[in-house]
């Protein structure tokens, strides 16, 4: 039944992506289309208000200096409303001040589109901190990362321009978050997620105690956290606790909010290269990798912990430790393995109390940060594999590499590579870095290979801005604040601009008339060629760590 559930969850999935493909190609397209009757009016005022008369392309620097200096001013005014709020309105708990670092960390975290929560969301901050900046990052952040992919695929396929940053920006919150995010609202009030500012409810206990249950704008929260691919919770325990989650149809529709919109950027990609096929190449090959590490995920979890079964108690359910028992194995390895592979960061389970080879789907989904991905950067990291891909084929045959009729050089393959290697180098120094110095200090609760792999995701889930963690490290201290803060800033920025530098350069390219020998990227070869690429230098970078993490502690456990 669990494998059934899966099934018709990913069946869903798929019905929908060509319609939404669509759909994102027409926001984007910047020519005349139907949805221009029902948001053109509204744009328009926006436009006017910024002072945006001209709407004209960008070269890449200019769209990559808009992008930076519009997410530093949502930082700086983000920064001092957490660090003021108790002294703002709406703070019926009368939660105090953010701490500095905590501060830091959290901002960045937020405008990032990582949510990486080193505070307990019900007690660390107001309403209007809930409502003001954490809601408010969770729309400009993916508006921010769907711009910067939207412009990518522009220069890649030849359009006249990336587009103006602002123009995208504007598009992507009227026509695309705020009414999906207002659909999903009010389908999670009607399956009972709470939407009041009323102060936390006092109930009776069945022992006649009083208890304190907080509430509030959960629901409004919870739709841009998971369309947005943000995942930070409004509660401690994220999509775990009832008031976020309260069962398996609500799961259900988060699943699919924070996987509709990565899935379908492929097949907009396919209408923009005007070849749909090699749209659903990429997708395909997104797929076959999630699909794999999916069954990775389920069944490990299914076996049960192997220490466990040892003792001779029953495993018929498979390990429940950490995971909701309205949702079972089955959803809550699917959700497991959407939220890393879509690096939403929102958890229905205790990633901590995964089984030890259970864990490697998460890890390896975000140390891959391709497959799906969030708002864009997913697209964007999978077709620099496939730029990598026909260049390494070129190589082989001795012709020089081309992708969408446009020859790649020095200058794209240097820029890829900085793109490539900025990932393991921001995930595996800082990990060492941690245990040369925080080990023995308390914030690391396991010294084994469990505590090795704790260290690793946390740092992992910064660098993919995904947010999950292992929930056993003790990480709101000064040095996990601002280490993984500085991850989350390299991990969003330097890719993205080395990409749209990469976008900037082939979109100056004449291009090359297509002949016999020109190397297809639209046929199931290279989809293989991409699957193989990715996996190579995945396993070449990341397979040490892996190693002396979860797969040490599994076979101390046999």
């Amino acid at each position: 039944m669990g494998i059934v559930q899966i099934i018709v969850v990913i069946l869903i999935l798929v019905l929908l992506v060509k319609p939404v493909g669509t759909y994102l190609y027409h926001v984007f397209s910047n020519e005349p289309n139907r949805t221009d009757r029902v948001f053109g009016a509204t744009e328009k005022g926006i436009y006017r208000l910024i002072g945006l008369k001209h709407r004209g392309g960008m070269s890449w620097k200019k769209y990559v200096l808009s992008f930076i200096v519009t997410n530093l001013v949502l930082v700086v005014f983000s920064y001092l409303f957490l660090r003021l709020q108790k002294g703002l309105p709406l703070n019926p708990g009368g939660i105090g001040n953010m701490e500095e670092t905590l501060t830091f960390n959290t901002v960045i975290s937020f405008i990032t589109n990582t949510n990486l929560q080193h505070y307990s969301g019900e007690t660390g901050v107001s309403y209007f901190s809930q409502m003001a900046v954490m809601t408010m990052l969770m729309f400009t952040s993916a508006a921010s990362g769907f711009s910067v992919a939207v412009a990518f695929v522009r220069g890649i396929t030849g359009r006249r321009s990336v587009g103006n940053f602002f123009e995208d920006f504007v598009k992507a919150h009227i026509r695309i978050f705020i009414p999906l995010a207002l659909l999903v609202t009010m389908a999670l009030v009607a399956l009972h997620v709470p939407q009041t500012l009323k102060p936390t409810l006092e109930v009776t206990t069945l022992e006649g105690q009083t208890q304190q249950i907080a509430i509030g704008p959960v629901a409004s929260l919870e739709s841009i956290k998971h369309i947005g691919t943000n995942g930070g919770g409004f509660f401690g325990a994220n999509s775990a606790h009832p008031f976020e989650n309260p069962g398996p149809l609500s799961n259900v529709l988060e699943i699919i909010s924070m996987w509709l919109l990565p899935a379908s950027l492929p097949y907009m990609y396919g209408k923009f290269a005007g070849n749909k096929r090699q749209g659903w190449m990429i997708f395909g090959a997104m797929m076959t990798l999630f699909v794999v590490l999916l069954g990775v995920n389920y069944a490990a979890e299914s076996a049960g912990n192997p220490a466990i079964n040892a003792m001779g108690i029953d495993a018929s359910q498979g390990s429940m430790e950490g995971k909701e028992v309205r949702f079972g194995i089955a959803q809550s390895a699917l959700f497991t393995t959407v939220t890393t592979a879509a690096t939403t960061g929102s958890v229905n389970n205790m990633h901590d109390t995964l089984t030890p080879l259970g864990s490697i789907t998460p890890l390896t989904l975000m140390m891959l940060n391709n497959v799906f991905g969030g708002k864009g950067v997913g697209l964007i990291n999978m077709l620099m594999y496939a730029i990598l891909g026909v260049f390494l084929c070129g190589l082989m045959v001795g012709r020089t590499p081309e992708f969408l009729g446009r020859k790649i050089e020095a200058r794209e393959m240097k820029l890829i590579a900085i793109a490539i290697l900025i990932h393991p180098l921001i995930i595996l120094v800082p990990t060492a870095g941690a245990f040369l110095t925080e080990l023995g200090k308390g914030s690391i609760s396991n010294p084994g290979f469990h505590g090795m792999t704790q260290v690793l995701y946390e740092y992992v889930s910064s660098a993919a801005n995904n947010g999950s963690g292992f929930e056993g490290l003790a990480d709101n201290t000064s040095f996990w604040n601002i280490t993984t803060g500085v991850v989350m800033l390299l991990g969003r920025y330097v890719s993205m601009i080395a990409m749209l530098a990469v976008a900037g350069s082939l979109l100056r390219k004449k291009p090359v008339p297509e002949t016999i020998g020109t190397f297809r990227t639209d046929n199931g070869l290279f989809t293989g060629i991409l699957i193989g690429t990715v996996l190579i230098i995945g396993a070449l970078t990341f397979l040490p760590v892996i190693v002396l993490g979860p797969v040490a502690e599994y076979l101390t456990l046999r």
